[in-house]
C-alpha cells in the first residue's frame, strides 16, 4: 500500500474533506511545489505534506490507495509520456479526479529560456542556451512540437543542455524562477483546479 510522502495531513477540500495529491515522482513534486509558491502560496506547504508518490505513471496505484482512504478527495497528476494523443481517463471513482498534462512531460513546461537563464545565473552575452534550444524547439512556439519533445532527456543531467552549459540543470529552481506570465496555460489550468478544490476562488485563472 502506498503511503503519503509525510505522515502529516495535507490540505482540506472545499467541503472539508481531507485532500490528497497523487504525483508520479519526487521530481514532479519538487516542480509542482516550486510553482505553488507563486500560484498557490496560501497552501504551498500543506498541499505537499501528505502528497503520495506513485513511482511513475500508475493511475491504478492512485485508485487502489484512494479506495483505502475514507473521507477524502484527491487529484492525480499524470504525464502523457508517449507523445501521442491524450490517453483515455482511468476508471472513475467518486472523489478522485485525474489531470493529464497536454505536453509529454511535466518537464516540458520548464523549457522557458528566461527562467532557465535566471536559474542558472547565465550572463546576457552567454548564447549557449539559445543555441541549443534553437536546434530542438520551434520558432514561434509551435505547440505541436512542444507536445512531442522529450523534455526529460533534453533537460536531464546528461542531456544536451547540461553538456552545453557544463553542469546539470536545477529543475525545481527553474520552476521557481518562472514568472507567472511565462507559465503555460496547462500549468495555470492545474492550479485553477487545485484552487477550486481547496476553496480559493480566483476568476483570473484558466479552468480546463
Amino acid at each position: 500500500m502506498l503511503k503519503p510522502d509525510r505522515a502529516r495531513e495535507t490540505g482540506r477540500s472545499r467541503n472539508g474533506l481531507r485532500f490528497i495529491l497523487y504525483i508520479e515522482g519526487p521530481r514532479d513534486r519538487s516542480i509542482l511545489r516550486a510553482w505553488s509558491y507563486r500560484l498557490l502560496p496560501a497552501s504551498a506547504r500543506s498541499l505537499f505534506r501528505g502528497s503520495v508518490i506513485l513511482g511513475g505513471r500508475r493511475p491504478a496505484r492512485a485508485l487502489e490507495h484512494f479506495r483505502g482512504e475514507d473521507g477524502t478527495r484527491a487529484l492525480c497528476v499524470l504525464d502523457r509520456d508517449d507523445g501521442s494523443a491524450f490517453l483515455p481517463p482511468p476508471p472513475e471513482e467518486p472523489g478522485l479526479e485525474f489531470f493529464t498534462w497536454g505536453r509529454r512531460h511535466i518537464e516540458s513546461y520548464l523549457l522557458v529560456p528566461g527562467a532557465i537563464r535566471r536559474a542558472m545565473g547565465l550572463r546576457e552575452h552567454d548564447v549557449r542556451l539559445e543555441r541549443v534550444l534553437r536546434e530542438h524547439l520551434p520558432e514561434g512556439g509551435d505547440e505541436g512540437v512542444y507536445r512531442e519533445v522529450d523534455a526529460k532527456r533534453l533537460l536531464g543531467p546528461k542531456g544536451v543542455l547540461a553538456r552545453a552549459l557544463g553542469r546539470p540543470l536545477p529543475l525545481s529552481r527553474i520552476a521557481r524562477a518562472t514568472r507567472e506570465a511565462e507559465l503555460h496555460t496547462d500549468v495555470h489550468a492545474l492550479f485553477a483546479r487545485l484552487r477550486e478544490e481547496l476553496g480559493f476562488a480566483d476568476p483570473r485563472r484558466i479552468v480546463r
